[in-house]
């Protein structure tokens, strides 16, 4: 066969599907039912400099969970069971949002009003993206809704008002998220190295309230003090960023750094938000699938959002 034709899903029935994991597909968001509800995102507000350079996330993961769409009844180890355990809420995959990189602006429209349309069914949003500029509007769509604490992991802290005139790219998002008043707490995670902060833009963070547990003081301290921030029983809007992962297990992103989270660093994070407060959405952006090397940050960040979607329809 030629190169590349066999994994290890082949043996466990591995097949062909157009959703994550082979999970039932819900095309009609007014169609749909509590649950952990999957949508793909290409971007949001692309940079001029860039693009939308991570567009072809969400069609890359789905392709490479197919591998094990005839495994969702085995034993996940991750998870202590099958990733839909016996009683859990389902999970559905609503497809991929449209994207135009000329209308930023309506391309915010469609992920709010996306994630306005789960809320409304009692929905959980799991988000796949795209860029870091998309927590912004899946943010928005939570107002009237809140208070909110956001747990963002990530290696840089975005907290620039503004890029190249832009105000919504992926380097402002918890500066746009401090601004909106259901958002009462931020815990940032993983940050390390060179990003687009400034020192004033840190202390702009700090003066707000944003607690900061970086890459150095998590391998020093643990997962567990790092959750401590996060309020119990609070509802948090969980925002994964991939490039938080260390470059060894994380390659496909647009800015690696050494130094980054271990996998079981992150699933722990994921795992303990869901056991501490609740998942009230999730999101996981910045996979550049042109960076990838052998598939490794594919399968990586189709592992991650099993864990997530395993912590969600888990939660009480």
């Amino acid at each position: 066969m030629p190169e590349g034709t066999v994994n290890i899903g082949t043996m466990f029935g591995g097949r062909n599907v157009d959703t994550f994991l082979g999970l039932p597909r819900c095309d009609d968001l007014a169609r749909l039912q509590p649950g952990a509800a999957i949508l793909g995102a290409p971007c949001a507000t692309p940079y001029a400099s860039v693009g939308p350079y991570c567009a072809d996330a969400p069609r890359t993961i789905r392709q490479t969970s197919a591998r094990y769409a005839g495994a969702l009844q085995h034993m996940d180890f991750d998870l202590g069971g099958p990733i839909l355990a016996s009683g859990a809420i389902p999970a559905v995959d609503c497809g991929d949002l449209p994207f135009d990189a000329a209308d930023a602006a309506g391309n915010r429209a469609r992920i709010r009003d996306a994630v306005g349309a789960m809320l409304e069914a009692d929905a959980v949003p799991v988000i796949v993206g795209g860029d870091d500029s998309i927590p912004i509007p899946l943010f928005e769509a939570f107002a009237g809704r809140g208070p909110f604490t956001v747990v963002q992991v990530d290696a840089h802290i975005d907290w620039r008002d503004e890029v190249d005139g832009e105000r919504y790219g992926l380097s402002s998002t918890m500066r746009r998220a401090s601004e909106m008043g259901h958002v009462e707490r931020i815990v940032q995670i993983g940050a390390r190295g060179l990003g687009s902060a400034r020192p004033a833009d840190y202390r702009d963070a700090l003066d707000w309230g944003v607690t900061f547990v970086t890459a150095r003081e998590l391998y020093e301290t643990g997962v567990e003090a790092a959750l401590a921030h996060v309020p119990e029983g609070a509802p948090v809007l969980l925002a994964f960023d991939c490039d938080a992962l260390d470059p060894t297990t994380m390659p496909a992103v647009i800015g690696p750094a050494p130094g980054g989270l271990t996998y079981w660093q992150a699933v722990d994070i994921v795992q303990g938000v869901a056991r501490r407060s609740r998942i009230a959405a999730f999101d996981l952006v910045e996979f550049m699938p042109a960076r990838d090397i052998h598939g490794l940050g594919a399968l990586t960040a189709s592992r991650l959002l099993v864990n997530a979607i395993g912590a969600i329809v888990r939660q009480d």
